[in-house]
């Protein structure tokens, strides 16, 4: 991993050597602050960053403060369609400034719910950069479910692929909250600085969340569980983390 300053935006990112798609987390940089905008209701993707575009032209902020976005999608993807979907989705970032020759400082989430599911990927939520002399870090982690980031395919590094036990989910959670937990350290920040924490899984996990996040302490502020799934086919469990500045519903 390597920490990126992305001046246009007022933001550091996390870069991961062969990931275009996101990167791993961001946080504000001094005299910044990142703040959430969540949609009533996913709105499809091309919509949901047209309404982002005049959300931010409306605050007087740039496009580039664009810092993460979390996406609903139908079902997950097999890793082709994860991949073909993927380079449609940076051409509006590309657009707007964000990307380019590969390297993307924006952090996503994209999970698949179980119930009430968009019919094409939506956009859910997003977050973005203002001036703020705010003493508090605020920052986004990306999404990561039970399989290496980086070249090659997800399906040859799962975590016990194929398997939904009970101690089967306890290592893929283990795994996942390690990254978020590496993912922090990188950022310069450790659990206590977290707010939020999202937890993405179809499968009973209860019993983990407190031994594993609430009990760890990767649970200081609160623990979200949404039933849905990871966005590749044969992941079962993914997880993000959040403090931010302030919160609005669009």
């Amino acid at each position: 991993m390597e920490l990126l300053d992305f001046h246009p935006g007022g933001y550091r990112f996390i870069k991961v050597e062969g990931v275009f798609q996101f990167s791993s987390g961001v946080a504000a940089a001094p005299g910044f602050a990142l703040e959430r905008v969540r949609f009533a209701r996913p709105v499809p993707l091309a919509e949901g960053f047209a309404a982002a575009e005049r959300y931010l032209a409306a605050i007087g902020r740039p496009t580039t403060a664009f810092a993460a976005c979390e996406l609903r999608s139908s079902a997950p993807f097999t890793e082709q369609g994860f991949v073909d979907f993927n380079r449609v989705y940076v051409k509006t970032l590309e657009r707007w400034g964000l990307y380019s020759d590969g390297v993307n400082p924006v952090a996503r989430t994209n999970v698949c719910p179980a119930y009430d599911k968009p019919e094409v990927p939506s956009l859910h939520a997003f977050s973005y950069t203002v001036e703020s002399d705010s003493p508090h870090p605020t920052f986004v982690l990306a999404g990561n479910a039970e399989c290496a980031q980086g070249p090659g395919e997800y399906r040859d590094s799962i975590v016990r692929r194929g398997e939904t036990s009970i101690d089967a989910m306890r290592d893929k959670l283990r795994f996942v909250r390690a990254e978020q937990e590496e993912r922090l350290r990188v950022l310069g920040l450790q659990w206590s600085h977290v707010l939020n924490t999202q937890a993405y899984t179809l499968h009973e996990v209860g019993p983990l969340l407190r031994e594993e996040i609430f009990a760890y302490g990767a649970g200081t502020g609160a623990v979200t569980w949404h039933l849905a799934s990871p966005p590749v086919v044969d992941c079962e469990f993914e997880m993000d983390a959040r403090t931010v500045l302030r919160e609005i519903l669009l």
